[in-house]
């Protein structure tokens, strides 16, 4: 227990500005703490690059969130992702797409590694100026059927999965992944589909076409 808790808050940071990436692993690392920067770089190189999955994920959207195939898609780097948005529209797309919290692009350091550790932990943070889009994504997803668009391919494998009955560790095995990843990805296809259950998910899948039970 006391290594657990000794044990560093491990951060991957996506940009595709590599000047924003500098700038903002050079603003965490001045914060001090045991947190440690595991990657930085693009969407696409981390998630090609896999390796263990961190804590939290800073991802900074930009001028404008990236799409991929004309849509957009949040980091799939298995751990919470905290988004900085440079305006309300950004922040209702990152939260639609998965992400756990926002916060403007020039929040201050302290701010982002606490908000950091809050998603880490399961929580969801808020700017006080993006607080009402709260709960917006979630509303959508329990009454339209396009909210499935935003899986991603390692969660549509997931959800095909959890259509089997299979458990975390179970999923974990089945795909090389960690438990730990594993979780996060049911946790995320329970969120775009709008409900609380495991079972919940794969009647809601099927009614979408997503699985064939």
């Amino acid at each position: 227990m006391l290594d657990a808790l000794a044990a560093p808050f491990r951060l991957a940071l996506v940009a595709e500005d590599p000047l924003a990436r500098g700038a903002l692993s050079r603003a965490l690392s001045d914060q001090g703490g045991d947190q440690v920067v595991l990657a930085t770089g693009t969407q696409a190189e981390l998630e090609a690059a896999g390796g263990d999955a961190p804590d939290a994920v800073l991802w900074d959207t930009g001028l404008r969130p990236p799409e991929r195939e004309g849509r957009v898609e949040a980091p799939d780097l298995g751990a919470p992702v905290l988004a900085l948005v440079t305006d309300e529209a950004a922040g209702e797309v990152a939260l639609t797409v998965g992400a756990r919290g926002l916060l403007f692009r020039d929040a201050p350091p302290a701010s982002l590694l606490a908000a950091l550790h809050a998603v880490a932990r399961g929580l969801t943070v808020f700017e006080p100026g993006l607080a009402e889009l709260r709960g917006a994504p979630r509303a959508s997803a329990a009454s339209s059927p396009t909210n499935a668009e935003s899986l991603t391919p390692r969660e549509r494998e997931v959800l095909a999965l959890l259509a089997e009955g299979l458990s975390n560790k179970a999923i974990a095995d089945r795909l090389a992944i960690s438990e730990h990843t594993a979780k996060f990805h049911v946790n995320a296809v329970l969120a775009k589909l709008g409900v609380q259950r495991r079972t919940e998910a794969v009647v809601r899948a099927a009614r979408l076409g997503l699985v064939t039970l």
